[in-house]
């Protein structure tokens, strides 16, 4: 399903999901794309040049929207693809009984396609939701994947 979606979005416009960057200059913090995930790197070590080759940048990452760890030896001097990764704040108009958030775009249409956050965050949010607070919804964005991460109280 993945590489569906990956084709599919490659075939539009290629240079919104992600770019090329050098092994070497991608940092801890950085955002990379291992194994075909948008990963924010955590550890990276360089071993030194052997005898006939390329030093080697050994790369940790963490899928920003599952958390599952991936790993990616990469010669320094390549190039690896950095995901461009946008977040975005909604207004939250309501949950439905699916838990599908219903989002104010800033259009004034609404977004109803992602679904909330599970575990702690989900529930916090819809207990500040069932309060009547006014809530704002961060969504992360990449490789043509949405995700709501994290709110906040007006």
């Amino acid at each position: 399903f993945f590489f569906f979606l990956l084709a599919n979005s490659m075939s539009g416009n290629v240079g919104s999901l992600f770019y090329p960057a050098q092994c070497s200059s991608i940092k801890k913090n950085h955002h990379v794309v291992i194994k075909e995930h948008p990963c924010k790197v955590v550890e990276t070590s360089t071993s030194k040049t052997g005898k006939h080759g390329h030093a080697k940048v050994h790369m940790v990452g963490i899928d920003i929207f599952t958390g599952k760890k991936y790993e990616e030896i990469c010669p320094s001097t390549h190039n690896m693809n950095v995901p461009n990764v946008n977040r975005t704040e909604y207004m939250l108009l309501d949950i439905s009984d699916d838990d599908f958030l219903s989002l104010m775009m800033p259009d004034g249409s609404t977004k109803e396609d992602l679904k909330i956050p599970e575990g702690e965050i989900g529930e916090k949010l819809r207990e500040a939701f069932n309060n009547g607070k006014e809530v704002t919804v961060q969504v992360l964005s990449a490789m043509g994947m949405e995700q709501a991460k994290s709110f906040k109280e007006a």
